[in-house]
């Protein structure tokens, strides 16, 4: 079955790496194989990193958009990961859940975990589902 996400009007989506656009309209996709996506509002930049969360998201989010480099990044996410249990000790098990997924090559999880600790805990809480349950490479649980 494919999994169909909606873009709205003028966002952007990477699958596989590649950046593709959605025009003035919203505009439904369908992805029929096994693929890497992001879409624009799941994205976080580097100029947007202002806490140890985020920069732990921006690391997985590396590994999962560019596999090609996933051996470095890895080992940035290793240590990124031992920061952010100094500096955030009340969110072991979600750190715990991030690790495991990461090890198990489930980026995407990772990352909707990942989001909900960002600063009050909403930011991406339902951005990480609009329009797609999950991405290609994530089966249902």
């Amino acid at each position: 079955m494919p999994l169909k996400f909606v873009l709205r009007p003028n966002e952007k989506v990477i699958i596989n790496g590649a950046v593709i656009g959605a025009g003035d309209r919203p505009g439904s996709f369908f992805l029929y194989n096994t693929a890497n996506f992001l879409r624009g509002r799941e994205v976080l930049k580097e100029e947007q990193i202002d806490c140890i969360e985020k920069k732990l998201y921006f690391v997985i989010q590396l590994i999962y958009i560019f596999p090609e480099d996933a051996v470095l990044n890895l080992q940035r996410f290793a240590a990124i990961l031992a920061e952010t249990r100094d500096a955030r000790p009340d969110c072991r098990d979600d750190l715990e859940e991030i690790e495991r997924l990461v090890e198990a090559r489930n980026y995407y999880r990772a990352l909707k975990i990942c989001r909900k600790m960002f600063k009050g805990g909403s930011e991406g809480s339902s951005s990480a589902s609009d329009g797609a349950e999950s991405p290609a490479t994530d089966p249902a649980p």
